[in-house]
């Protein structure tokens, strides 16, 4: 699919009848910043695989503090992480440490279980830091749900990019417009991060069964709608979309075809609730492995689960 938006008449119209939900950031306090968490909710639990969706900042960090997401597990999912500002180191029990910086992709894919933590790096924490981005979750097909855990991390520069006048688009993971992202996925999705100056438009993809846009900064035209940031436009499956901007955006798309019914509790997701269970009861017992240098502290299972 080209970048080009389409010219015939009244297409316009037609995508703002195709919006069937719009889904809004709630805040959610994670201890030194709060984050806008859009997936799941009450309406729409998942888009494509997608099952958790977090809009992290943006947050200035003062001097001497720092983000401290302290070693927790996951089953049945893929966490992926990408930055606009700032830096985050990551550490899990397979032994990885890497920091993530703006344009990267952090793909850590659980399978049958992985703990990882998440802490600004020092000089940030010394000095103060700005920090933005998102982190979503993306829900394993029922095959891999217990395959062995897995990282992997793609810095900026070799993530595909599609660009015309007002218009650039990052491919994150799978596939959209004809690109590939190099991240290996385990189902049909798209992700994308795009960034439009004032006046521009683009086309979103209509090769997925369902597909959301989320407007990081800025605001959005549908149609003849207006979405300022902080909303996420749900389409409907196989409806032409042009998405544009009167003053500039930054937005993040998302997609794929569904895997199926999921449980998701705490860190967990499966397609069994009997597997949930069983995890929970191996966290509170400390059968899952520790994070190599980050070993002295954990996120306990909430009382509530």
């Amino acid at each position: 699919m080209s970048l080009n938006p389409p010219a015939e008449p009244g297409r316009d119209g037609a995508a703002t009848a195709a919006l069937v939900a719009l889904l809004p950031a709630r805040s959610h306090d994670i201890g030194a910043l709060t984050v806008g968490r859009v997936l799941p909710a009450v309406t729409h639990r998942m888009i494509g695989p997608f099952i958790f969706f977090d809009h992290i900042g943006p947050a200035a960090l003062p001097a001497g503090r720092g983000l401290d997401v302290r070693p927790h597990p996951h089953i049945g999912l893929a966490t992926v992480t990408y930055l606009f500002e700032g830096e985050i180191i990551h550490r899990d029990s397979l032994g990885c440490q890497q920091a993530i910086r703006p344009g990267d992709i952090n793909w850590m894919t659980a399978g049958a279980g992985i703990v990882h933590s998440e802490r600004s790096p020092p000089d940030a924490r010394a000095g103060g830091a700005r920090l933005h981005g998102l982190q979503l979750w993306v829900a394993l097909p029922s095959a891999h749900e217990q395959m062995p855990p897995v990282f992997q991390h793609h810095p900026a520069a070799t993530l595909p990019m599609l660009a015309r006048a007002g218009v650039e688009v990052r491919i994150l993971a799978g596939e959209a417009y004809g690109r590939r992202a190099p991240v290996p996925t385990l189902s049909p999705l798209f992700y994308a991060d795009v960034a439009l100056l004032g006046g521009a438009q683009f086309p979103l993809t209509d090769e997925y069964t369902e597909r959301a846009c989320y407007v990081v900064t800025g605001e959005v035209t549908c149609g003849h709608e207006h979405f300022e940031c902080g909303r996420m436009l749900v389409f409907r499956a196989g409806a032409p979309i042009t998405l544009g901007t009167r003053t500039g955006a930054r937005l993040a798309l998302i997609g794929g075809e569904p895997v199926g019914e999921r449980h998701i509790e705490w860190n967990f997701v499966a397609s069994s609730r009997e597997r949930i269970e069983q995890a929970k009861r191996d966290w509170r017992a400390g059968r899952f492995p520790r994070v190599p240098g980050d070993e002295l502290e954990c996120i306990p299972l909430p009382e509530s689960t």
